[in-house]
């Protein structure tokens, strides 16, 4: 067996906390009541977290880019017929992966624009209307099931790998490192292709951090203009 660094430290750290958050958000949505605000806030961070995934597959270590684990229908055939070796995600994974990430985020997308029509408005909705708002509030109701449904899944693939094909998926995600066959190991000029040193990963991880914190200042409505203060209360004439 050899032992391969499959994920790094941010990748590791991301997974976990959406991991966290996710149930957070569906609780503190499904209860309500004083928790909504709760439930705004959580979203808006896991606006971050996606955020800094997509920009971290592109300027990450070679392990997190998209295009070290992103196939196409070839690999997938060829996983499908147990011709495929690699580490890391396998062409299906990859492919849930990508669609978890687009689900979370038109999830989001359209939780800023909702409202309750009781004590919670999104951030943006003012920028659609009511109609319209009432719209992407019924649709973020509807995506939620489908985002469940898409967890469950995810749980189920863990624990077949765990119980038929002896693998586990969560030790390395913990630890970031992988015990594979030695012949099913990468060349070695592969495994250290794109991989940078301290400073360049550090600029790329501040880089991620920047463009995902701005994304959620944004979204929490930081740029619009502040709505003008209530008229004043009239005062009887007599």
């Amino acid at each position: 067996m050899q032992h391969l660094r499959v994920w790094d430290l941010p990748t590791r750290v991301f997974h976990w906390l959406l991991a966290a958050s996710i149930p957070a958000a569906l609780v503190t949505g499904y209860i309500g009541g004083d928790l909504i605000d709760w439930h705004g806030r959580i979203a808006l961070f896991i606006l971050g977290l996606v955020t800094f995934r997509v920009v971290w597959g592109f300027i990450g270590s070679s392990s997190a880019r998209f295009a070290s684990f992103v196939r196409g229908p070839r690999a997938i055939r060829a996983y499908l017929r147990g011709e495929w070796r690699g580490v890391g995600h396998n062409p299906l994974g990859a492919l849930s992966v990508i669609g978890m990430l687009a689900l979370i985020g038109v999830q989001i997308g359209t939780g800023l624009f909702a409202n309750d029509d009781i004590a919670f408005q999104g951030p943006l909705a003012d920028l659609v209307g009511k109609e319209r708002s009432n719209r992407l509030t019924h649709l973020h109701a509807l995506l939620q099931y489908g985002l469940i449904a898409a967890i469950a899944l995810h749980a189920a693939a863990i624990v077949f790998y765990v119980r038929v094909k002896r693998e586990t998926l969560l030790r390395p995600m913990l630890t970031g490192w992988k015990a594979v066959p030695r012949e099913h190991a990468p060349p070695a000029h592969e495994q250290h292709h794109h991989q940078f040193g301290k400073a360049s990963g550090l600029i790329a991880f501040v880089l991620a951090t920047s463009v995902a914190s701005a994304t959620v200042y944004a979204a929490a409505g930081a740029l619009l203009e502040a709505p003008p203060p209530p008229p004043p209360a009239a005062t009887p004439s007599w």
